[in-house]
């Protein structure tokens, strides 16, 4: 301390107080002699981002002259991502063989018009440092590049290109056919059920229309998909009404200029379009049970072992993500939460949830309790998926339907508060990423024709009340159950009795009484 002292007395009070000096450099020149608060002579003035008002972060929506949607949303970088959302997914193959949605996304990005291959066109990308990919549901195609926002022209472009002029080369078609085989197998073999789950939860529950149709390719309609059938289908998806060019981290003038250029008078491959054969139908939700009964005890063998498991979901029919009563809905799901039972713990893992609580924490033989809730423009379906050892399925069974009549209680302040703030924060920390709100801006506009920003989804979160949720659950459980039940499925109670487990006062399935075990 002391030698600190004598340092300082043998500073200068201008030295002492931070008081700008003249200083030397080593060649014995002065330092120029200037305050660090005062600009430097010669120096441009720096200029700031700044957020003005509504403008800067809302979405700005233009409707070209042939219904084609443009819509955009500004954020700061030197990188966009940019794409095509098409009404048109596997819910709309009823007159159709099902499994078209599925070739069209394996065939993405394949040769065009203007590109003579893949290659090439990944090769073009490149050149703006840029990736491209195509992903398809039950009821949306999605066409995304993300490149530098210098490149926006040759990316649009692209998009167009690959959209409306693909070629369907005979040898492509015949590599998809390949690729789709490999995936229907890899399907059954895969460890994680859940893709196979939601696909069974999705045919029991709209048995044979619009999001109960497969999602992906049946095997015996592998051959049948050929370029006629494909033109067919897409002369009638395919038009400018039914689709979003989406962007962000752009200027909307830029892309409205782009998408005038690129995809106005654009005549596609497979001639006019003819939207008045677009099949209109509304999902009827039908309830019922989809079972497939399956060796699971090798499915994942090796030093430690998957153990062999038997895969429940149970489904109830919720709403439509048009609704007011979806955010209450997307509230339970929270609250319901769960996951597996070897999920690390840590703020925000949900493990306050009550699935987690009631069933995890209780019963250290099931493996996994999770909610999920799948909604579309029509409907919707939450469900609980459960696993555990094939001799202790009927109890599963039981301990889910319990938990689905326990919703119908109130909930507490505590429990529902803390669900609201992690849907809100879910919701938040996902709308970081480029690609999450090129989705969430390309489907919101091609669902409603409008964007509801995330300070307005958060305000509807806050306002769901304990009464909202009662009271979408007492509505949900006067559905019929859906359920998919998948592996050794010996213990599994009949359908009957799962649905009087659901319209009882306490969730417990029928007594049955064996004479023999």
């Amino acid at each position: 301390m002391a030698a600190h002292m004598s340092r300082l007395r043998g500073w200068s009070r201008a030295q002492r107080f931070g008081i700008a000096v003249c200083r030397q450099y080593s060649s014995g020149s002065a330092y120029p002699c200037v305050s660090l608060s005062t600009p430097l002579p010669g120096i441009p003035k720096p200029v700031f981002a700044s957020v003005d008002g509504h403008e800067k972060y809302e979405t700005k929506i233009t409707t070209l002259e042939n219904g084609l949607k443009v819509a955009s949303q500004n954020k700061f970088g030197q990188f966009c991502t940019v794409g095509i959302l098409v009404n048109s997914g596997s819910r709309h193959e009823a007159k159709y063989p099902s499994g078209i949605a599925h070739f069209l996304e394996k065939l993405s990005f394949s040769s065009t018009a203007q590109f003579e291959s893949k290659d090439e066109i990944l090769l073009t990308l490149e050149k703006h440092g840029g990736i491209c990919d195509c992903q398809t549901s039950r009821d949306t195609t999605m066409y995304a590049v993300s490149a530098e926002v210098k490149g926006l022209d040759t990316v649009v472009n692209l998009l167009s290109d690959a959209v409306l002029q693909p070629r369907l080369l005979d040898e492509e078609i015949e590599m998809t056919r390949m690729a789709v085989r490999f995936e229907l197998e890899d399907l059954n073999m895969r460890p994680d059920p859940e893709p196979l789950l939601t696909e069974m939860i999705h045919a029991a529950a709209y048995r044979g229309n619009t999001v109960g149709l497969p999602r992906f390719c049946p095997p015996e309609n592998v051959e049948k998909i050929d370029r006629k059938l494909l033109h067919k289908y897409l002369q009638s998806y395919y038009c400018p009404q039914r689709m979003v060019l989406a962007g962000v981290g752009i200027e909307h003038e830029q892309l409205v200029q782009c998408a005038r250029k690129y995809l106005l008078n654009v005549k596609p491959v497979w001639g006019v379009s003819t939207p008045a054969n677009v099949d209109k139908s509304v999902a009827q939700y039908t309830g019922g049970i989809v079972k497939m009964v399956k060796d699971m005890s090798d499915v994942s063998l090796g030093p430690t072992p998957i153990p062999e498991l038997t895969h429940i979901m149970i489904g109830l029919e919720s709403c439509s993500f048009l609704v007011d009563d979806f955010i209450p809905f997307a509230v339970l799901n929270m609250m319901m939460g769960g996951g597996g039972s070897f999920s690390a713990g840590g703020p925000g893992k949900g493990m306050f949830t009550r699935l987690y609580l009631n069933v995890l924490n209780r019963h250290h033989w099931m493996y996994n309790a999770t909610s999920y809730h799948h909604s579309y423009e029509d409907s919707g379906l939450l469900c609980i998926h459960a696993s555990a050892d094939p001799r202790q399925v009927r109890e599963m069974v039981e301990i889910i339907t319990r938990e689905f009549i326990q919703m119908t209680g109130t909930a507490g302040e505590m429990e529902l508060e803390r669900a609201k703030t992690q849907l809100k924060s879910m919701l938040m920390m996902n709308l970081e990423s480029r690609p999450v709100i090129f989705e969430d801006v390309g489907r919101q506009v091609l669902a409603t024709g409008k964007r509801k920003l995330p300070h307005e989804l958060c305000e509807l979160i806050s306002n769901v009340t304990a009464s909202d949720v009662k009271r979408v659950t007492m509505k949900m459980l006067r559905s019929k159950p859906a359920v998919a039940a998948l592996g050794d499925l010996s213990e599994l109670p009949s359908y009957e009795d799962i649905q009087a487990a659901l319209s009882s006062k306490d969730g417990r399935l029928p007594r049955i009484y064996r004479l023999f075990r």
